[in-house]
């Protein structure tokens, strides 16, 4: 769904829930990782690519005492509103519930400047849960706004801002993430394994960072049937190697492959369910969704091509 769209939605419910209109904003995208699953924390390669869809925030400095944000994502859990009392050393924000705005506080807490009381709106067409990197994109459109709200003395760069996203997800949302999704969203188990596992797991990795790189080849001289083989063989490594497909996503797959015009398709995410991820000539886009939707009725479709990265949104004076 196009920016501009989301961004009319955030303002529209800023106004109806602050009786005011946003003053600065800021939007990030969701990323779609092409190939090189499981990698990035291994010292390995990978290949995201910033989606069409994104996270919006919109708002403005307030004159109460507390922070407001409010969530128009209806799959977020509840409460939708909350408040609290800015970050500080003497009040330190913490984690809690809802979760969605464990993300938001973990931003603010590592923002390197003190963020005064505001009120903010998030929108997103990005979907939650389904491996394409919702909650960096809410990390760093929420970044990106605060450096609209609250401008640094300083420029930050881009792998300084990355890297404060990763440690808010890291401190407050308890997920040990690697930088894949915050750093593309800025630019653009059982407990004992046998050693025929641990050697099927480093296999999968040492392999997808081959292939990661054998793709970049791939793109540079416009081979897209050489990528789709790679995008099949890593779904193939994750599914028999790393072991993180499903059922589902190995079905997707399989019915994407079947149509003439997909050049490769592959789970994408860190697995158990979420995204597949399709590589398809733009006149075989309606026949590959309609042939998925017949032989697995449950899924839902999405196109995008490359994406922009972060940036902030002007908002001209009313």
């Amino acid at each position: 769904m196009a920016t501009d769209i989301i961004f009319e939605r955030a303002c529209k419910a800023f106004q109806n829930q602050y009786q005011q209109k946003p003053n600065v904003a800021g939007c990030a995208p969701g990323r779609v990782n092409l190939i090189g699953e499981h990698t990035d924390y291994n010292d390995g390669f990978v290949f995201p690519m910033a989606l069409q869809d994104t996270t919006v925030v919109v708002g403005r400095l307030s004159q109460n005492s507390v922070c407001r944000i409010t969530t128009t994502a209806e799959r977020a859990d509840s409460p939708y509103n909350i408040e609290f009392q800015p970050h500080s050393q003497e009040q330190p924000l913490k984690p809690g519930k809802p979760s969605w705005a464990n993300y938001v506080k973990g931003v603010i807490a590592n923002y390197p400047c003190f963020v005064p009381p505001f009120d903010a709106v998030i929108a997103s067409s990005v979907p939650l849960g389904g491996g394409l990197s919702s909650s960096a994109s809410l990390e760093v459109a929420f970044f990106t706004f605060l450096q609209q709200l609250v401008p640094t003395p300083n420029p930050i760069d881009d792998k300084t801002k990355a890297l404060a996203c990763q440690k808010a997800e890291h401190q407050f949302a308890n997920m040990p993430c690697g930088i894949m999704d915050q750093f593309i969203s800025v630019m653009e188990a059982r407990s004992k394994f046998t050693d025929e596992e641990m050697y099927r797991r480093a296999r999968h990795v040492v392999s997808e960072i081959i292939r990661c790189e054998k793709a970049a080849t791939a793109l540079e001289n416009s081979d897209y049937e050489a990528f789709g083989k790679l995008m099949v063989q890593s779904h193939e490594s994750l599914r028999d190697d790393f072991e993180v497909s499903c059922a589902e996503l190995d079905t997707v797959v399989r019915l994407a492959m079947e149509v003439d015009g997909v050049f490769g398709s592959r789970m994408t995410g860190g697995g158990f369910g979420g995204c597949s991820v399709s590589l398809v000539k733009k006149e075989a886009v309606d026949k590959a969704i309609t042939h998925i939707k017949a032989g697995y009725s449950k899924a839902t479709c999405f196109t995008t091509t490359a994406g922009d990265g972060a940036r902030p949104i002007i908002i001209a004076d009313q």
